[in-house]
């Protein structure tokens, strides 16, 4: 069996949950404030389960936290795990970009 890195599998979580538009959406939502559960639900036509199971998602990732008040839950933004995924993301853009470089040379030189 392989076993793989923590930091591995946190990845694995954050980009599965950004994986789907609706997350994405309720992730850039959050990014300009707090909100509770049904306000997030609101610009959707899904059922309100469908979209807890979108915010039990983004939450196991570690991208939102949800504070109970009373009956209403509240939900904020944890960019973190955002962070990560961006610094993984930076490593490959630089390898992209030199052989990119590098074809664009080889294409100009043999024009």
């Amino acid at each position: 069996m392989v076993k793989r890195r923590t930091a591995s599998l946190d990845l694995d979580a954050v980009f599965a949950a950004l994986a789907h538009p609706i997350r994405r959406a309720i992730l850039e939502q959050l990014a300009g404030g707090d909100a509770t559960v049904s306000e997030l639900a609101e610009p959707y036509k899904v059922s309100l389960p469908a979209i807890s199971k979108h915010l039990r998602v983004l939450e196991d990732a570690g991208l939102l936290k949800v504070s109970p008040e009373g009956r209403v839950h509240r939900c904020h933004l944890d960019a973190a795990p955002l962070s990560a995924a961006f610094g993984w993301l930076t490593r490959y853009r630089v390898l992209w970009e030199d052989r990119f470089d590098r074809l664009a040379k080889h294409l100009e030189k043999n024009r």
